[in-house]
């Protein structure tokens, strides 16, 4: 991967990114896979770029990180009852996971939402973490179909009886981010109303 002129004095974590977060916690944050410059250089969740930026500061502000930014691995941020994954976990070529990368990865993918026993609220970043997790249910037998679930920024579903809340946003990506598809007022929102869904349990 041919780095940019700003982190050529970095060495690049460059392997698969792992997920971060309260391995008890009640929010999961589903993105996509890591971004070739951020936590594909770093080696955390959304860590060291723009999407990072939006992301973090909306947890803080809505209670579930202890700072509003994410820099490296060692700055000292911490998340208190959420936890942060993604169906792909190395950074695809050109930041665009194809399909036969999505299913080498979904066992793991798989294997984590079994062992995140206290979720009780998804927030899904982008259409393809909505599909993602929507294939794991339906593998698990917990959903028929996908048909119920329609992507749209700031849709909410269940997802299935006794299951989690649903909450979709689009991705903090910066694109999106640039183009104003998607403000930090509207991404805010997203996980306030996450924070109010758990403070009604």
């Amino acid at each position: 991967m041919e780095k940019r002129r700003a982190y050529l004095g970095w060495e690049y974590w460059g392997r698969p990114v792992p997920s971060f977060g309260d391995p008890r916690a009640r929010l999961l944050v589903v993105g996509l896979a890591p971004g070739a410059h951020g936590s594909n250089r770093t080696g955390r969740m959304f860590t060291g770029d723009r999407a990072g930026d939006f992301l973090y500061r909306a947890l803080w502000e809505a209670g579930f990180a202890n700072q509003p930014e994410s820099l490296t691995r060692e700055d000292g941020l911490t998340l208190s009852d959420a936890y942060i994954t993604a169906p792909v976990r190395c950074a695809p070529p050109d930041n665009k996971p194809d399909r036969q990368e999505m299913a080498q990865c979904r066992p793991y993918f798989t294997r984590e939402l079994e062992l995140l026993k206290h979720v009780r609220v998804v927030v899904l970043l982008g259409g393809i973490a909505l599909e993602s997790y929507l294939a794991v249910l339906l593998e698990q037998g917990r959903i028929a179909s996908r048909g119920a679930f329609r992507f749209a920024h700031g849709a909410e579903f269940a997802s299935y009886e006794g299951g989690p809340r649903l909450l979709c946003s689009y991705h903090p990506s910066q694109q999106n981010t640039s183009t104003k598809r998607l403000t930090a007022a509207m991404l805010g929102g997203i996980f306030l109303r996450a924070r109010a869904i758990l403070e009604a349990l």
